[in-house]
């Protein structure tokens, strides 16, 4: 055991992304069950919707599962009175300021874990109280750091400045990406896209299909003006691109964007003007599979690597 798993008291340091559109009951229960921690992602979900999913979870599993929070969505006190009604017991916040609620969680016994891109912002949930901090590299597929910075110098950095369990994302999807990432500080991983390309995604089959398509270079981050976010090249981004070119306005990059577009991409499967967001390792991800098999082949490969790397001849 580690400090991660002793913290979520789960079989193995793996925490599934809670991403929009993709991370429903049956994914967090299956990578709940697998020996992970599953995140239900409250994101894309009205508020009597998540309730729903939290106890169709709560009936696929009976091991501990979480709900990944992003703070600048509406709604965000009644999600939050919600999950406590509910009793879960693992909350991940993002996308805002840890303060704003972590003190509440803790005083109603639940753990909290907070979503970061610095060491600045990893300082702060630590000073905020979060019981650990996801420090995420800007290889991840969603929403992103402004930073641009990646997760081989993200990790040690946050790790020399703060005394709290590290968990690494961005770029993770295999054993050896594990290990690497526990070598330079992470006590576990955090892993969204090899998750997002599962038989129990909640994703559309035509997003999946794409996932595994996607290779070196077919993603881009952009959009930083309103929330930066790592998207595959289709006709939606190109658009975009056009539209930069004509040096927009905010409000413009709002029109184009408009509403629904990550729903219309992932959860509808429109691959033309659906926004496909997905991190940079989808191009090691060959296949779509159960949760069971990506856990059991992350931990064999990240077990073979530790001898191999033990074994290495300076």
């Amino acid at each position: 055991m580690n400090t991660i798993t002793q913290l979520f008291n789960i079989e193995y340091p793996i925490i599934q992304g809670g991403m929009i559109w993709n991370s429903g009951y049956k994914l967090a229960s299956a990578v709940s069950n697998a020996g992970g921690l599953g995140l239900i992602g409250a994101g894309s979900m009205y508020p009597d919707v998540l309730r729903e999913h939290i106890q169709k979870c709560k009936k696929a599993t009976n091991k501990p599962f979480g709900v990944n929070v992003p703070m600048l969505y509406p709604n965000i006190e009644e999600i939050i009175n919600i999950i406590i009604e509910e009793g879960v017991k693992i909350v991940f916040t993002s996308a805002g300021n840890p303060k704003t609620w972590t003190s509440h969680l803790k005083e109603n016994g639940i753990t909290v874990v907070h979503v970061v891109s610095s060491s600045k912002f990893a300082l702060k949930a630590q000073e905020a109280g979060v019981d650990a901090v996801v420090a995420e590299g800007f290889e991840a597929g969603g929403h992103n750091g402004r930073e641009e910075t990646t997760t081989l110098t993200l990790i040690p950095m946050v790790r020399e400045n703060i005394t709290i369990p590290l968990i690494a994302a961005g770029g993770i999807a295999t054993g050896r990406g594990m290990l690497a990432a526990m070598v330079l500080g992470a006590d576990g991983v955090q892993m969204g896209s090899r998750f997002a390309a599962s038989t129990e995604s909640s994703a559309h089959d035509n997003f999946k299909k794409t996932i595994i398509e996607t290779g070196e270079g077919d993603t881009q981050l952009t959009l930083k003006e309103l929330a930066p976010v790592r998207l595959i090249k289709n006709k939606f981004y190109n658009d975009l691109q056009e539209l930069y070119a004509k040096c927009p306005t905010k409000e413009d990059l709002e029109e184009l964007l408009g509403k629904r577009r990550a729903k219309r991409g992932m959860f509808e499967g429109d691959l033309v003007e659906g926004e496909l967001e997905i991190g940079q390792i989808a191009g090691l991800i060959h296949d779509i599979k159960p949760v069971e098999d990506i856990i059991n082949e992350v931990i064999a490969e990240f077990e073979m690597m530790k001898i191999e790397v033990q074994n290495f001849n300076f």
